[in-house]
């Protein structure tokens, strides 16, 4: 059993991935989109980067790579699928999860730590944390403001599917402490399953006790 971590053209976070799952001894390999996934596939990581230099639409075009198809009918399984940043941006693109990701309120590329609030503590992305928990997790993206209609994000929190909120250092909610503009300040979401989940901040990059931290481990853990 492995977790399958999907590299498209322009890819950059895939190895990142890769190390922050061995260092939790999870079982993962790279796979090139066009070889498909494996066929012990346990776990799926679409992760960061630039998949074929976000034209058209950041994740537009990957999302059609004929890989998301088999990524589909696993996660229909439940199968666990997490989409980080530009993996976040593919799997709103193709239908995975609800909602799109547009370019950030400030028009310009934000690599920075924020905070996050953990909302949903009741899935298998933030088991390992407690409700109102305030995790310190990288962002890096151009395209990372959230956006859906008014209708839609209301059925997301009547069914508890945020996971994750921009917050201070605190756990309070503000304008000041959303990078990126995001409607609510939204910062995760869950698909119509809770074994498909997607978010713009990197965990992988808040996994290794020597690059800056551990508060990202719980996302990864999913995976265990």
């Amino acid at each position: 059993m492995t977790v399958a971590i999907v590299r498209f053209g322009g890819s950059n976070c895939d190895r990142d991935a890769l190390r922050a799952l061995q260092q939790l001894d999870v079982d993962a390999e790279i796979v090139w989109h066009e070889d498909g996934l494996p066929v012990d596939t346990s776990g799926i990581v679409l992760p960061g980067g630039f998949s074929y230099g976000d034209y058209l639409r950041a994740g537009a075009m990957a999302a059609h790579s004929p890989v998301m198809d088999e990524v589909r009918d696993l996660a229909a399984e439940g199968v666990p699928v997490l989409g980080v940043c530009n993996g976040a941006q593919i799997g709103s693109e193709s239908g995975l999860t609800p909602g799109a990701f547009t370019t950030n309120a400030s028009a310009r590329f934000q690599c920075e730590h924020v905070h996050l609030r953990v909302e949903n503590p009741d899935t298998p992305w933030t088991q390992a944390y407690d409700e109102g928990d305030v995790l310190s997790i990288p962002i890096a993206h151009g395209e990372g403001r959230f956006e859906i209609d008014d209708d839609r994000l209301d059925e997301l929190e009547t069914e508890d599917r945020v996971l994750f909120r921009y917050c201070d250092e605190h756990g309070n909610v503000r304008e000041e402490s959303n990078p990126n503009g995001s409607k609510h300040s939204v910062a995760g979401v869950l698909g119509e399953h809770d074994t498909v989940a997607v978010l713009m901040p990197h965990p992988e990059r808040a996994s290794l006790p020597d690059i800056g931290g551990t508060d990202g481990q719980g996302v990864l853990r999913a995976f265990d």
